[in-house]
């Protein structure tokens, strides 16, 4: 703790204060492999939480892959190069016919930012809506979308925000198709009330699969009112895959067609290199062409040659490791898992998710479902303690978070769901 308390006191005074850091004791790491990272000490840490590494920490293919092109050549998109031309080639191939063309960035706040001007683009306006338990990133833009750290200054007019999905407490009272008609309401609201302001309706940008607002299990065609009322107000749909994307739901490459729904834009991050710094806009040629027509946007890092090799390599890691049939396959088993605990423990109040993006909501009371956030903080620095990470998340904050790398297998669950069955036994 000595080490840490220096690092930590070394940190604040090179980063600034207030940088967020994971559990109540820090960990120092320094080496990953697969789904296992190492501290400082050696400790081994089963880690249930990342999807940057999304193919594994460190992975040999996307390492030689790195080195190899950066060996050669590292330019930017100003000059020709078959590699960011590959990529997108063999990324545009995995989505609708529609959805054929891309823009790199950097990060996933790049792709958001980027995805909202190709919505002003087409539609001459700038009103966009969002849930209000969302989390597109940290550019002046999109930082607008999110109400938990509202923005200096206010929101501006041109937001609004309906409620987020919770699947455990349905708006409507009712989990099926009241649950959907009431959600749909909410948006139909939220476009008239753009309709009558200056700015107009553009666009409604939502992750698929509502990771930060607790991956509510939703039922099929449960958007589909929703992009009908959007598509009516000729506003585009954003669909943010940083979370859900590259088949972390076990059931489709992509959380959209998880869903049930074909966006007009689609958004990309994390785990799209592996940990290199590459995000992305997927869309239809026409909507990107309006988008260069209406902005002067050149990203001097995005699509440079050795992200687009490491990009490349996780894609083909993916298919020739079968990972979305392993995430299938081990999500199922996990979740299977959880039913037997929450027979045994009742602050289990809801199990949830879909492939290798999964948790318990831990509630207070099963009757009330009342959220039980600080019982959830207590448990997610319990496991830490006991050398699997894991987060919370969720409109309440009290939903675990659990998206392993996808290499994550049977036996790595098994261990996950032992451990979790101990903490929660010394409660």
């Amino acid at each position: 703790m000595a080490g840490n308390a220096a690092l930590l006191a070394r940190r604040e005074r090179l980063l600034g204060r207030n940088m967020s850091l994971f559990y109540e004791e820090p960990v120092h790491l320094t080496r990953g492999e697969g789904v296992w990272l190492w501290d400082e000490e050696g400790r081994r840490y089963l880690d249930c939480y990342n999807n940057v590494p999304h193919v594994g920490h460190c992975h040999p293919r996307v390492v030689e892959a790195i080195t190899r092109q950066a060996s050669m050549l590292n330019t930017h998109t100003r000059y020709l190069h078959e590699g960011i031309l590959d990529y997108v080639e063999r990324l545009t191939a995995t989505f609708d016919a529609d959805l054929n063309a891309a823009i790199l960035t950097c990060t996933g706040s790049e792709a958001n930012d980027v995805a909202l001007r190709m919505a002003q683009a087409v539609t001459g306006r700038t009103g966009v809506i969002a849930t209000d338990h969302t989390y597109h990133g940290n550019t002046t833009a999109v930082s607008q979308l999110s109400t938990r750290m509202p923005p200096v200054g206010g929101f501006g007019g041109h937001v609004r925000h309906v409620p987020a999905p919770d699947s455990y407490r349905p708006l409507g009272g009712e989990p099926g198709e009241a649950f959907a008609a009431a959600f749909a309401g909410k948006v139909e609201e939220a476009i008239a009330s753009l309709q009558a302001s200056p700015y107009g309706f553009s666009a409604l940008i939502i992750d698929p699969f509502f990771a930060n607002e607790g991956f509510p299990d939703l039922p099929p065609g449960f958007l589909d009112r929703t992009v009908l009322a959007v598509r009516k107000a000729g506003g585009l749909v954003i669909a943010d895959e940083v979370q859900p994307g590259f088949g972390r739901t076990g059931s489709h490459m992509w959380g959209h067609q998880r869903t049930g729904f074909v966006p007009d834009v689609v958004t990309l991050g994390k785990p799209m290199a592996n940990g290199h710094p590459v995000g992305g806009v997927v869309a239809n040629i026409d909507t990107l062409s309006a988008f260069r027509k209406a902005f002067r946007y050149f990203n001097t890092f995005g699509g440079n040659p050795v992200s687009c090799a490491a990009a490349m390599a996780v894609i083909e890691v993916i298919e020739e490791e079968k990972l979305i049939e392993n995430a299938r396959t081990v999500g199922a088993h996990a979740r299977a898992g959880f039913q037997r605990l929450a027979a045994k423990h009742a602050v289990i109040g809801d199990i949830r998710g879909s492939g290798l993006f999964m948790g318990t909501e831990f509630v207070l009371d099963r009757s009330t479902k009342e959220p039980a956030p600080e019982l959830a903080t207590r448990i997610v620095n319990a496991m830490r303690e006991r050398g699997v990470l894991m987060g919370k998340i969720g409109v309440h904050q009290c939903a675990t978070k659990i998206r392993p790398p996808m290499p994550f297998s049977r036996e790595h669950a098994d261990l996950m769901l032992s451990t979790l069955d101990d903490v929660l036994s010394g409660l």
